[in-house]
């Protein structure tokens, strides 16, 4: 079984992010792996271990963005993917998922594509529906279980109080949740042993791509405002009328 597993190098959400002159998150600063990719890394390697055969970590960005890679490959992935080209600056998901798709096509036969349920420097939560359309592959998102047999993969979904199992033949393309599982901490064997794993690195022309002209473009963008200082009101008996006071100023009703 090959299953690529789709990351990205991301801002660390307890950082300090900015935009730069273009409307574009600064990257290089404090980026890691993003967060609920570490739940896809998870899925893919547990499911190798139990059935056999090699995960591929793949990721698009700037040089830096091989870090996530190796991330992954420090929990368990057996080889890296990383597809950087200038021209891919500022892509949006529907150029990501574009090559993306060529690069999951490159790797060669794939039984399974896995992705974390959303990135945590843009949460569109769009690039799984993306990549699955691109790649022509039924999808099943939002999985808080994952299994494969058969010949093809069943997923539990949550939503709400309602659940849904959902199946699939081979191949698919899977987004998992951050309750699919506990990703490992890799141990120190783990993380020498990551150095040595191959990392190929693809340009736009490798994967036979001509361009990356985003579908959509960045008009004006800024920093969000400061948080006000909150009101403090001692209820005198109108406390009442004064929350509906401070509702109909603040145009909240």
């Amino acid at each position: 079984m090959r299953i690529v597993v789709c990351v990205k190098h991301v801002p660390d959400v307890q950082s300090e992010r900015a935009l730069d002159d273009d409307g574009r998150t600064v990257r290089g600063l404090d980026d890691v792996l993003n967060e609920l990719d570490e739940n896809a890394v998870e899925a893919a390697v547990s499911l190798v271990e139990a059935h056999g055969g090699e995960v591929v970590a793949l990721t698009m960005g700037p040089d830096d963005a091989e870090d996530a890679v190796r991330r992954a490959l420090q929990m368990g992935a057996d080889r890296g993917v990383h597809v950087s080209d200038d021209a891919l600056a500022g892509a949006d998901v529907v150029t990501t998922a574009r090559v993306l798709a060529a690069a999951v096509r490159a790797v060669g036969p794939v039984d399974l594509v896995v992705t974390g349920m959303a990135a945590l420097d843009g949460l569109t939560s769009m690039l799984p529906t993306a990549l699955a359309a691109e790649l022509g592959l039924p999808q099943l998102t939002l999985a808080t279980e994952l299994s494969v047999t058969g010949g093809g993969v069943r997923v539990r979904r949550d939503i709400g109080d309602a659940v849904e199992v959902l199946e699939s033949p081979l191949p698919a393309l899977v987004s998992v949740t951050d309750q699919a599982n506990e990703p490992r901490y890799p141990a120190f064997k783990a993380i020498r042993a990551a150095r040595k794993k191959p990392v190929d690195t693809w340009s736009l022309a490798d994967l036979g791509l001509a361009d990356a002209t985003p579908a959509t473009t960045v008009l004006s963008a800024e920093p969000r405002a400061a948080r006000e200082q909150g009101r403090i009101v001692t209820d005198s008996g109108d406390g009442g009328r004064q929350l509906a006071e401070f509702l109909i100023e603040s145009r909240l009703v």
